[in-house]
């Protein structure tokens, strides 16, 4: 069942600017951010998954506005650090440019750069029920940051699909393949969309 109208669980602008577009994808969805609910506070991210922390958001959001809501929660997983920094990709430093910085500095001289972004999408009912959907974009990590677009580990993760970063691709070829787009997209045919469509209105 596609919700009438679903809250964006997430404080992160570029992840509502990103969430905002794919949503509304599925059709006529009034979509609301946290900014229509200034009461809510979202838990720490303190799951061992992707999928845990994207609950807990979620979860959060629906009991207090009463409403269907959407979090998601995705992450960097580089082969050669073993998966790191994974989970804990938002707490890998304290912001954007450090991140980066940290990331580039741990793979420097290293050959083997493959990685891939996965995201976990939620979408929790003011009754407990969820729906869950998974997704995952293929790629490397670049020698050096690369690009203006997006947000977070974008100007270093070249996609497979699209040869260059997300950082330095078009919002609409970052949005055709990327893990949140996939994931996204994963979950609304599993909530019943047969058709891609538009976007609907704001809450």
């Amino acid at each position: 069942m596609i919700p009438a109208r679903v809250v964006l669980a997430t404080a992160n602008p570029g992840k509502v600017r990103e969430l905002r577009e794919l949503v509304g994808e599925w059709g006529a969805i009034d979509i609301c951010s946290l900014a229509d609910f200034p009461d809510v506070t979202l838990p720490e991210e303190t799951g061992t998954t992707y999928a845990s922390n994207a609950s807990a958001k979620a979860h959060t959001v629906a009991r207090v506005t009463r409403l269907p809501a959407l979090a998601d929660d995705s992450g960097l997983e580089v082969d050669a650090l073993a998966g790191a920094p994974g989970v804990r990709s938002a707490r890998f430093a304290p912001t954007d440019s450090a991140r980066i910085e940290r990331l580039l500095a741990a793979m420097e001289g290293l050959a083997d750069r493959r990685a891939r972004f996965r995201c976990a999408v939620v979408l929790a009912w003011p009754d407990g029920r969820e729906d869950a959907a998974e997704g995952v974009v293929e790629g490397r990590i670049a020698l050096t940051a690369e690009g203006r677009g997006g947000f977070g580990y974008d100007p270093v993760f070249v996609a497979d699909e699209i040869g260059i970063t997300f950082a330095a691709a078009a919002a609409a070829d970052k949005a055709r393949v990327s893990h949140r787009a996939r994931a996204v997209r994963a979950l609304g045919q599993a909530l019943g969309v047969r058709t891609l469509r538009g976007p609907g209105g704001p809450c």
